[in-house]
C-alpha cells in the first residue's frame, strides 16, 4: 500500500468511528471535517488501496451502490432503512442455514439483510421532534 496520508487518516478514521456501512459520499462529507478539501476522487482512490490491502470490504445490497466497512468486524448482517437508505450492522445471525438448502446442496456461505425503518426514521415518523438527527448524512 502507498504510504500514509492526511486523507487516508481521516477516511479511516471515519469508518472507524461509524460503526455501520457507509458509503463514499458518507465518508467524503464526515472526512471533510478533518480535511477540508477532500475530493470524492481521492475517496475513491482511497477505499481501492484500503480494499485491496485487506483493511475494508464492500458491502454489497441489490440495486444499491456499495458501501464499505472494516474487515475487522466478525460475521454480522444488516439493515437497510428504506427510509434514509442508511446501513446498519446486525450481530445477529439466524445460525446454520444449510437445513434451508435443498437437498444435496451446500452452503458455503450466507449474507442476510433486513429492511425496514431505523429508529431515527421510525421516531421522526412519529412526530415531529421525536426523533434524533443522523451523525452522517442521508445519500443524496
Amino acid at each position: 500500500m502507498e504510504r500514509a496520508t492526511r486523507q487516508r487518516h481521516a477516511i479511516r478514521a471515519v469508518m472507524e468511528t461509524a460503526a455501520r456501512p457507509l458509503l463514499p459520499t458518507e465518508i467524503l462529507v464526515a472526512a471533510q471535517c478533518a480535511v477540508p478539501a477532500l475530493g470524492l476522487a481521492t475517496v475513491y482512490r482511497n477505499l481501492k488501496q484500503l480494499v485491496e490491502a485487506g483493511e475494508i470490504q464492500p458491502v454489497e445490497l441489490p440495486g444499491e451502490p456499495p458501501r464499505y466497512e472494516l474487515v475487522s468486524h466478525r460475521h454480522h448482517h444488516h439493515f437497510h432503512c428504506t427510509a434514509c437508505n442508511r446501513v446498519f450492522d446486525v450481530h445477529a445471525c439466524p445460525g446454520d442455514m444449510r437445513k434451508m438448502a435443498p437437498r444435496g446442496f451446500t452452503v458455503e456461505s450466507h449474507e442476510l439483510t433486513l429492511y425496514g425503518a431505523c429508529s431515527d426514521c421510525r421516531h421522526t415518523a412519529a412526530g415531529p421532534g421525536a426523533g434524533r438527527q443522523p451523525t452522517l448524512p442521508p445519500r443524496a
